[in-house]
């Protein structure tokens, strides 16, 4: 893992975004748990990363996905799944939140297009309202082949059921 890609604090993740505005870079936003890569999300990372220059990936911390999903969650610890990430051709930086939302994390890198996946109705999707503000887009990609961590989870569970 690249870890200069690993942003490690707010204040490196206001350095970052101040370089790339100075360097006129378009910035795109998502953020998601991530907790075992697949298919539908490595098509969803590629749809956002298409859509601009840069993107940057929240990436709800195990705390904060625990406030979220339960104690049996997550799977993988954030440090692999930042790993994971940063694999990806399409994810170019990671910022690993413990808010149970990524607002305030949107409200620091200010992105150009804020993507979510098209399971979200538009009005749920947390920071579109501050995003529009300014005049940035909201854009939601469609669900590639209704893959969803939960289920695959359900579906190993099964198989060793």
């Amino acid at each position: 893992m690249d870890a200069s890609k690993l942003i490690a604090d707010k204040r490196g993740l206001r350095r970052l975004i101040a370089r790339l505005k100075y360097e006129k870079k378009r910035v795109v936003f998502t953020n998601g748990c991530f907790d075992i890569i697949h298919a539908g999300h490595t098509s969803y990372l590629e749809s956002a990363k298409a859509l601009g220059d840069i993107l940057v990936v929240g990436l709800n911390s195990d705390a904060s996905i625990k406030g979220i999903k339960g104690p049996r969650r997550p799977i993988n610890d954030q440090r692999s799944r930042a790993a994971v990430l940063l694999s990806l051709r399409a994810v170019d930086y990671v910022y690993v939140f413990d808010e149970p939302t990524p607002l305030e994390v949107i409200e620091i890198v200010r992105p150009d297009i804020l993507v979510k996946g098209g399971d979200w109705r538009r009005k749920e999707i947390v920071g579109a309202e501050f995003v529009r503000s300014y005049r940035g887009k909201v854009v939601t990609v469609p669900i590639v082949n209704r893959v969803s961590t939960t289920k695959l989870i359900g579906r190993i569970l099964r198989l060793y059921a």
